[in-house]
């Protein structure tokens, strides 16, 4: 096992997956142009849902644009300017910070990247203005690679971790559960169908968003569904999701988010061109060029005696056998509202922001109990006592929330 996505349906999930802020994982880089020349066979929703989990795409290469205007401030203190501070070598605060920065730059930024994925190996090539940015994910090992600055980082899979025996683990977890569920039924019922499954998914859908089927058009000059998502409740600051889906193969083609009342997506990621042919070997070739700083860095998977000990505790803590009730561990993030409104609460030290609240403080504005950030899709809150609230809700809601729970 590598660290990448499995299986056959990468494809259609790829463009969703690249830089889209976590809270809002699906999310069309250039409108979509409707054309009456384009005319795709009629689909329901359920008929589309159910085209695109067929999907088989394994192999395809593009171009890929995104564009963001989520009215963020500058972001730059969060890096600390690359000057490190943490008290570490110089070498591991400037991986640090370089990550971080690179990772900021992927959620939050524009750019233009070129992708190639065939079965199990993927490149990421993003292009700026004088030199490039590449990620390699194999099979067995990971890179990132910074033209600009000549440094290349090497991802593996620690020689401690039995992979093959957590997937093992969780197959065995789920059939267990699936023996269980089936034990309870009443006699003579069966298990739901896929086809159940799904009926039973969008009638959930439909209680929090309108899901319809929008106008065909054309994305990378390929004929495309559409498929709109728009929120039932005006708590969020989410207006609508448009995703295009290539009318051949199902695979995603380009993603937007629009907030609400805007008339512009605010979030835009998708393909300009594509090819669906599986590309040259060579483009998922790399061997670090003369002159680079190559470092090494062991991805955070847990070892098979970690791994046991975390499904013991979780266990534990779901049945409350550590005599402390499920839901009033402080480890837990605590969730409030629902649906398109749902606010996330954890502390600080725990989501691993305490460290960070000093840059934070630069691209936040005082409010009632703390420091607040909002942007066109996303705020969050950080609370005077140590707290921190977000979700894709005004700020006053955030506010609101935390002075509840003092």
């Amino acid at each position: 096992m590598s660290p990448r996505a499995t299986g056959p349906n990468r494809a259609r999930v790829l463009v969703p997956a690249i830089g889209v802020p976590i809270a809002i994982a699906a999310a069309v880089l250039v409108p979509m142009q409707a054309t009456a020349a384009v005319d795709l066979p009629d689909k329901t929703v359920e008929e589309l849902l159910e085209f695109v989990e067929a999907s088989d795409v394994e192999s395809l290469s593009g171009t890929i644009e995104q564009r963001s205007e989520l009215g963020l401030p500058d972001l730059g203190a969060l890096t600390g300017g690359g000057s490190g501070g943490s008290g570490g070598s110089d070498e591991t605060d400037a991986a640090a910070s370089a990550a971080l920065e690179e990772l900021i730059a992927l959620a939050t930024g524009s750019f233009d990247a070129k992708v190639y994925l065939d079965d199990d190996r993927t490149r990421l090539q993003v292009l700026d203005r004088m030199a490039e940015r590449n990620v390699y994910l194999g099979p067995d090992e990971a890179w990132f690679v910074d033209s600009e600055t000549q440094t290349a980082t090497r991802l593996t899979v620690p020689a401690d971790a039995d992979l093959e025996g957590i997937e093992a683990d969780l197959r065995a977890k789920a059939d267990e559960a699936k023996a269980k569920a089936e034990a309870e039924l009443p006699e003579g019922a069966e298990l739901p169908t896929p086809q159940q499954l799904l009926d039973r998914a969008l009638e959930r859908l439909d209680e929090t968003t309108e899901v319809s089927v929008g106008t065909d058009g054309r994305v990378a000059g390929r004929d495309a569904y559409e498929l709109v998502l728009e929120p039932r409740t005006d708590e969020t600051l989410v207006g609508e999701i448009r995703v295009a889906i290539d009318g051949e193969n199902g695979a995603a083609l380009a993603a937007s988010v629009t907030a609400r009342g805007a008339s512009e997506p605010a979030f835009s990621t998708g393909f300009t061109d594509v090819s669906f042919a599986a590309p040259d070997a060579a483009v998922f070739a790399f061997e670090p060029a003369d002159g680079f700083t190559v470092t090494e860095q062991e991805l955070p998977i847990p070892s098979t005696e970690e791994w046991a000990q975390w499904q013991a505790d979780a266990e534990a803590r779901a049945e409350g056998d550590d005599g402390v009730a499920p839901d009033a561990h402080g480890d837990r993030p605590v969730v409030h509202g629902e649906g398109w409104a749902t606010v996330v609460e954890m502390d600080a030290e725990e989501g691993g922001l305490a460290e960070a609240s000093a840059a934070l403080e630069a691209l936040t504005t005082p409010v009632d109990g703390g420091r607040a950030l909002q942007t066109s899709l996303l705020s969050v809150l950080l609370t005077d006592d140590g707290r921190v609230l977000a979700g894709s809700v005004p700020v006053d809601a955030l506010v609101e929330y935390a002075a509840s729970d003092r």
